[in-house]
């Protein structure tokens, strides 16, 4: 099982033929990822031919070529596609994000940074409100190992398995991939750490409660705001799976605007501490660095393992 994302999944590519949406399209298709074309109203009707590794698409070698439509709504028509992966400019996102709700589509996983927040504010809101799933702004995507890949994870350092994992922070998300890569994963979703993201940790950690396969969640926040003091929150009252946490942060210094997330911390309030005290107080084992969070992780599912009958 996994969350948001399956084999199932018909993935359309926004931004496709420019230079990123092409290295990362090679690498969704290589990863067993069911694209089923892109989106570029100037390059309708051609196809992209793609070189994919034989061994991971059992091709025969042969290149696969995708399909170009001219709009989100005409890839739906032909494909009956239900995801789309948008790398256009920040000045072209909210028009493509718009078009693919406008269209239908049930999830639109926004890899795009320097985004201007009002219009983050603006298409996410649009898109809830027509029933479009985002996941990002300013995010790696996600990811469900042996099945499908929509976005910029690495597809080759983790395999499936029990764990979850929902985190603000892109390369914390492959690290704690790579640091229980002998484990793995049902799905890993890099919600992105813009000051506004469209699936939250709470989300997600609703999505893994409900996913039978998933038997642990790895939580990954960030200093600033409050999102994580939420999530603990939520955690008290929902969530029954046990839940391993580490805050970004620790280090610094206070008063000054820090990283993507664009987190300003002042006082006690938004700090790496904060977030992990209230974590804590609601039964999350939180790391200190993401290595000691990996051992948690292993000696959690390890107890759990011992704990349950033959």
């Amino acid at each position: 099982m996994a969350i948001y994302l399956t084999k199932e999944s018909k993935v359309l590519v926004q931004g496709m033929t420019g230079g990123e949406g092409m290295k990362h399209t090679r690498r969704m298709l290589a990863a067993g990822t069911n694209i089923v074309g892109g989106v570029n109203p100037r390059k309708a009707g051609r196809t992209v031919d793609f070189d994919v590794p034989q061994c991971l698409k059992g091709l025969g070698g042969a290149p696969m070529a995708v399909p170009v439509f001219g709009s989100v709504a005409d890839g739906i028509r032909a494909t009956a596609a239900d995801v789309t992966v948008v790398f256009v400019p920040p000045v072209f996102a909210k028009a493509a994000v718009v078009e693919a709700a406008d269209a239908g589509i049930g999830l639109a996983v926004v890899i795009t940074e320097g985004i201007p927040v009002h219009d983050t504010v603006s298409f996410t809101a649009y898109a809830k409100e027509k029933g479009t799933r985002i996941v990002g702004p300013n995010c790696p995507g996600l990811i469900t190992p042996g099945q499908a890949n929509a976005g910029i994870i690495p597809a080759d350092i983790t395999k499936p398995g029990p764990v979850g994992l929902v985190s603000k922070s892109g390369t914390l998300t492959y690290q704690l991939m790579y640091e229980l890569r002998d484990i793995g994963f049902s799905t890993c979703v890099g919600i992105g750490g813009d000051p506004v993201v469209g699936t939250t940790h709470i989300d997600c950690l609703a999505a893994f409660q409900d996913d039978p396969d998933t038997e642990l969640v790895v939580l990954i926040g960030e200093i600033g705001g409050d999102a994580e003091e939420r999530a603990a929150a939520y955690i008290k009252e929902h969530v029954t799976k046990p839940v391993v946490g580490y805050i970004a942060g620790f280090t610094a210094p206070e008063g000054r605007t820090m990283g993507h997330a664009g987190a300003i911390v002042s006082g006690s309030a938004g700090t790496a501490q904060a977030k992990k005290e209230a974590l804590e107080a609601v039964g999350v084992q939180v790391g200190n660095t993401p290595t000691e969070t990996a051992r948690l992780v292993l000696a959690l599912l390890a107890a759990d393992r011992d704990a349950t009958p033959a």
